[in-house]
């Protein structure tokens, strides 16, 4: 697959987009571990969690991880990211004018009375391979043009703001909060076991050995044994344009080696079949160059 057609796949997936991520934690229950490992905070089981993420069937163009309310008190926004991106306010802005719109549209925000609606709460947790602090705040004034030439109002007067909180879900990142969720925990183990293996594999034969992996150490077993099959395409879908383009090039620059790197994933997976472990076959590998 060159990189128009794997644009093209993605741009088709988009519509009916489904992520591992947000199938995962799609129940409340779940989605409740979640949160309040998250937040820090035990949210009490009797809490009414409403998940109202967009459905393409509506919003073909803009669909968001997940999106919940709390009690109808606090509306939460929690987006899965493998890659950095300073534009996720902008985007969050435009997700939760969408999700205020599903929670008031049997309300007349026309009348008189002020409509009370859900305090809003924006999280996206990052998983990617690029270095990332444990946590960091970005804020959507950042994307506004300066103005000084008009003294206009510096950002203390803007009349429009939105934080968004970034934690690094990778393993020895925020390990307080990946103990206060197995789901969590296991996801990142999962995500993590994929990534170990694509400096050998395919990415098809990386989510391939990471499920099959996962579910014989019962990480995220049940899981990925009714969704097996749909985590693979999934993931694909994941993968943004940038990271394919950028596997596109690296491939470019090593045309000359392919034929030994496909042996090398050849050896790598039969070393695999003989029961060695990716940290074994690492050993294996750097002894043998070094020889």
């Amino acid at each position: 697959m060159d990189l128009q057609q794997s644009t093209q796949y993605l741009n088709a997936n988009r519509k009916h987009k489904d992520s591992v991520f947000s199938k995962l934690f799609s129940s409340p229950e779940i989605l409740r571990e979640l949160y309040s490992a998250v937040a820090g905070i035990d949210i009490p089981p009797d809490a009414i969690l409403d998940i109202n993420t967009l459905s393409e069937a509506l919003f073909m163009k803009q669909i968001n991880d997940l999106s919940f309310t709390i009690n109808d008190r606090i509306v939460v926004l929690i987006e899965h990211q493998s890659t950095l991106n300073e534009n996720v306010p902008l985007r969050i802005l435009m997700y939760i004018a969408r999700v205020y719109e599903k929670i008031v549209q049997n309300k007349n925000i026309y009348h008189r009375k002020l409509v009370k609606i859900p305090t809003p709460e924006f999280i996206v947790l990052y998983n990617g391979k690029e270095e990332c602090p444990d946590h960091y705040e970005l804020r959507l004034s950042t994307a506004f043009k300066d103005t000084s030439c008009f003294k206009l109002p510096g950002s203390a007067g803007l009349p429009l703001e939105l934080a968004v909180q970034i934690y690094n879900i990778n393993q020895g990142r925020n390990r307080e909060m990946l103990k206060r969720s197995t789901y969590l925990n296991d996801y990142s183990l999962f995500i993590g076991k994929v990534n170990e293996n694509k400096e050998y594999l395919s990415l098809d034969e990386s989510v391939r050995f990471a499920v099959k992996y996962c579910i014989e150490n019962n990480i995220l077993k049940e899981f990925l044994e009714k969704h097996g099959s749909e985590v693979i395409n999934m993931l694909f879908d994941d993968i943004s344009v940038e990271e394919i383009a950028e596997i596109r090039a690296e491939e470019a620059r090593e045309e000359g080696l392919e034929k030994g790197r496909e042996e090398e994933r050849r050896y790598f997976l039969n070393l695999l079949d003989q029961g060695l472990s990716i940290e074994e076959i690492k050993q294996h590998l750097t002894q043998t160059a070094s020889n």
